[in-house]
C-alpha cells in the first residue's frame, strides 16, 4: 500500500527542492530499506520527463571495504561515480539504513582515508553546483534504526520526519515558499554584515564574512530544511566555542567537543569522549582545521536532538559551525576532504551580534532590528 506522506514528499522534492525538468538526467541513491521512497521519487520524475536512475547500496559493504580493503581499494574512485558527479544533473540522496552504528567499530584514520579519496567527486559535484549545472537533495526515510537513534518508535519518528518537512500540511510546497521569503529577509541583512560574534554558554567566537554570500537554506538542497549559512574569510576566526550536543561522525560519537581558533584554525580541541577520533578529523588534511561554514537553524518545528545531523543542524534556536570544505556558493574558498557539522545551543542566553549590532537572542532572531537594516 502506497503512504500518501511519500507521495507529498516525492512531489515535493521534484517539483520544489530540485525542479526536475523534462529530460534532465537525474540519479536517486538509497539503501535497499528506503526502497518505498525510491519508488515515489521515479514515478515523479518520470511524471515530468526526466531520466531517472536509481542507485542501490547494501547495508554492510562499506564497512567491508573499510576493514578489509587494500589502500588501493580505499583510494579507489568509481568511474561510475565520476559519471554521476560530472554528467547527471541532479542527485537524490536517500537516508535512512539498518544500523546507524555500521562503522562504530572502524578503525577512524581508514574511514578518514576514504572520506579524503572522494574529495575528487566532491570537488566536481561543487564546482558545478556553482556554476548552477548540478543540484543535489538530501532526505530522510523513516527507519527503525534512525528512530532508535532518536528515542521513538518508528510511527512516532516517521510523523517526526514529515512534520519536519511540513509533508502534514495540505500544501507543503506553500509553506516552504513562505518561509524562503522570511529567510530572505535575513539573508539581506547578513549579506550587508562584515563581522559576526557569537556568545553562548563557553563561546565566544567572532569571525569576517566580508564578500561572504549568506544562503537561504528553504528546502532546495536538504529536506526537511531551515537555515542560512556562508563561509567565514578563512583566516579570520578567533575565540573557542563548545557545541553543546554530541557530534556524529560516521555513526560515532564526540561528546562535549571544544575548539579553540586563532587566526583561523583550530589550535586547541577537547573532547569528553571521542577525542581520538576529533584529532583524527581534525588532522584529516590542510583544510580539516579550519571553519568552512557557519549556520543559524531555523527550522522551529525541530526541537528535539535525534542524532542525525540532517535534522538537528535545522533546530530553531541552534548555530552550528562545520570544519573543513567550504561551500564554494559562499564565495569561501577552504578545501577539505570533510565537512563536519557540529552543533550549538542558542536558546538560553546565546546572543549573536553583526557588526556589532545585536540581531539574535535567547534562540529568536530580532526581526525589527533586521528589518530596519535591510
Amino acid at each position: 500500500m502506497r503512504d500518501i506522506r511519500l507521495q507529498k514528499l516525492a512531489h515535493l522534492i521534484i517539483n520544489y527542492s530540485l525542479n526536475i525538468k523534462k529530460g534532465e538526467y537525474l540519479q536517486i541513491r538509497g539503501s535497499v530499506v528506503t526502497e518505498p521512497l525510491l519508488k515515489e521519487l521515479y514515478r515523479e520524475a518520470l511524471k515530468v520527463g526526466a531520466y531517472p536512475e536509481i542507485t542501490t547500496y547494501l547495508e554492510g559493504v562499506g564497512e567491508i571495504l573499510l576493514k578489509e580493503g587494500n589502500d588501493e581499494q580505499l583510494n579507489f574512485v568509481s568511474p561510475v561515480s565520476r559519471t554521476f558527479a560530472e554528467k547527471y544533473d541532479a542527485t537524490i540522496h536517500l537516508l535512512g539504513g539498518v544500523n546507524t552504528k555500521e562503522l562504530a567499530g572502524v578503525d577512524p584514520q581508514r574511514i578518514v582515508a576514504r572520506r579524503r579519496a572522494m574529495k575528487e567527486i566532491i570537488d566536481i559535484q561543487q564546482k558545478r553546483e556553482a556554476k548552477g549545472e548540478y543540484r543535489w537533495c538530501l532526505t530522510q526515510f523513516p527507519t527503525h534504526s534512525d528512530a532508535q537513534e532518536g528515542n521513538m518508535s518508528l510511527d512516532e519518528y516517521a510523523d517526526f520526519v514529515f512534520k519536519a518537512g511540513l509533508i502534514d500540511k495540505e500544501d507543503p510546497t506553500a509553506e516552504w515558499k513562505k518561509i524562503s521569503e522570511q529567510q530572505e529577509k535575513v539573508v539581506k541583512y547578513l549579506d550587508q554584515k562584515k563581522e559576526i560574534h557569537i556568545i553562548s554558554k563557553d563561546t565566544d567566537l567572532k569571525m569576517r564574512t566580508e564578500g561572504r554570500k549568506w544562503i537561504n537554506c528553504d528546502g532546495k538542497v536538504n529536506f526537511p530544511d531551515g537555515e542560512v549559512f556562508t563561509g567565514p574569510v578563512e583566516d579570520s576566526v578567533e575565540g573557542y566555542i563548545r557545541f553543546s550536543f554530541p557530534g556524529i561522525y560516521a555513526g560515532k560519537e564526540i561528546e562535549d567537543i571544544r575548539l579553540t581558533f586563532e587566526k583561523g584554525k583550530v589550535v586547541k580541541a577537547e573532547a569528553a569522549k571521542g577525542e581520538e577520533l576529533l584529532l583524527a578529523i581534525l588532522d584529516t588534511d590542510q583544510g580539516s582545521r579550519t571553519l568552512g561554514e557557519i549556520a543559524i537553524g531555523t527550522n522551529y518545528g525541530i526541537q528535539q536532538f535525534t542524532r542525525n545531523m540532517l535534522f538537528d543542524e535545522k533546530i530553531g534556536g541552534t548555530v552550528h559551525a562545520a570544519v573543513g570544505s567550504a561551500y564554494p556558493s559562499t564565495n569561501a574558498k577552504n578545501e577539505s576532504s570533510i565537512h563536519w557539522d557540529m552543533l550549538c545551543d542558542m536558546r538560553d542566553g546565546g546572543k549573536i551580534y553583526a557588526d556589532g549590532e545585536l540581531f539574535y537572542e535567547n534562540g529568536e532572531f530580532l526581526f525589527d532590528v533586521i528589518e530596519k537594516g535591510i
